[in-house]
């Protein structure tokens, strides 16, 4: 058994639950919750796009290689949120400006792909992007998890990680580590999906080297962060692309990686993007200390508040609905929202370049009314 697969649970605090975190244009993530959200809890996110319009930020590769460059943005991010959108708790612009997230977005979902050597892509105005250099089937084969110690880009993220503590004093925040299916897709490609189909095996060991790795690089990452007196003792699976695999498929080559992952940390979240998670209800039932599962509105919301009672719950709201729908549809979907699945949170991510500001505060404003009558 790998040394970073054991569980290590001594000396952290225990957290009643995970919530849905959106900083200043990062992705979606968790945090840890404090048990007294409210029963319609809104986490509102806006795309690199936004603030590229906005205070017109350059999210290209200097955004994500210098946190001194980052901390100039993350608080123009703040200021224009405060201005924009006051009296919210979007991006936490609520709480002090010290000491400031300056980890959470950086290399957007590409951190694993990037230890592999995958090259990272970026954009001026959205989140960094994996080339599709896929690995071919004797490269898998051969495959090893790197040494994150020797490795490149690992060993930029903690230099990085070392500034922060320097400058903020406490490090906070998190990295999209993602999920097993979405890294391994990353390294290997459409391929993947007929090598779970034709060669199990080999997908299997795919699946061991990316899990060793998300493991060992959370448990470095969140080592040095308690150095600072930040404990983090969870970690988030992605199942961004769960959807493209059949339930069989999850349970029988992907869940046992999930429950490896899930007994690694004190406790875990589960993201299933806006998808349908109805297939893959039972097999996240046997995920150890669940505390956190979002998916669609498609999903069968009363039977997951009946499979997961103690999880904190979230719906991915999508974006073209909080742009597109009439005001008493979104109020139709919350009312039904709270009454089968609440508490929960609603979270509205990736809001684009144009959609009202006014908008965005009247769908607060339904979550807070709505959830205010349980």
């Amino acid at each position: 058994m790998h040394s970073e697969n054991l569980p290590q649970r001594v000396g952290h605090k225990k957290y009643p639950t995970l919530i849905s975190y959106i900083a200043p244009a990062a992705p979606a993530t968790r945090r840890p919750g404090r048990g007294d959200e409210p029963f319609l809890r809104p986490e509102i996110g806006f795309t690199p796009k936004w603030y590229r319009q906005v205070p017109g930020i350059d999210f290209g590769e200097r955004w994500h290689n210098d946190p001194a460059y980052r901390r100039e943005t993350v608080l123009a991010m703040r200021y224009e949120l405060r201005k924009r959108f006051p009296g919210t708790h979007i991006g936490r612009i609520d709480e002090p400006d010290s000491p400031l997230d300056l980890l959470t977005g950086t290399f957007g979902a590409c951190t694993v792909a990037a230890i592999y050597g995958v090259p990272i892509i970026y954009a001026a105005d959205n989140w960094p992007n994996c080339a599709h250099q896929y690995l071919s089937d004797e490269e898998i084969d051969r495959l090893k998890a790197p040494e994150l110690d020797d490795n490149p880009h690992f060993q930029n993220l903690m230099a990085q990680v070392d500034w922060i503590a320097e400058s903020e004093g406490r490090v906070e925040g998190y990295i999209n580590w993602q999920g097993v299916l979405n890294n391994a897709q990353r390294l290997r490609g459409e391929m993947l999906f007929m090598d779970m189909i034709t060669n199990p095996e080999r997908s299997r060991h795919l699946f061991d080297c990316v899990t060793t790795t998300m493991i060992g690089a959370a448990k470095r990452l969140h080592a040095r962060q308690r150095e600072t007196g930040v404990d983090i003792a969870f970690f988030t699976m992605s199942n961004c692309l769960v959807n493209m695999v059949s339930a069989q498929h999850y349970a029988e080559l992907l869940l046992p990686f999930d429950q490896r992952i899930a007994e690694a940390f004190e406790y875990v979240g589960i993201h299933n993007c806006a998808w349908n998670a109805n297939p893959y209800l039972e097999s996240y039932a046997k995920v150890p200390q669940l505390k956190y599962l979002d998916m669609g509105q498609e999903s069968d919301l009363i039977h997951t508040r009946e499979l997961f009672p103690d999880t904190r719950r979230a719906i991915m709201y999508t974006p073209m609905d909080v742009a597109n729908k009439l005001l008493p549809e979104i109020r139709a979907d919350l009312e039904r929202i709270a009454r089968e699945y609440g508490p929960c949170d609603v979270v509205a991510a990736d809001i684009e370049a144009g959609t009202p500001d006014a908008r965005i505060v009247d769908f607060i404003r339904l979550c807070e009314e709505i959830g205010g009558q349980y």
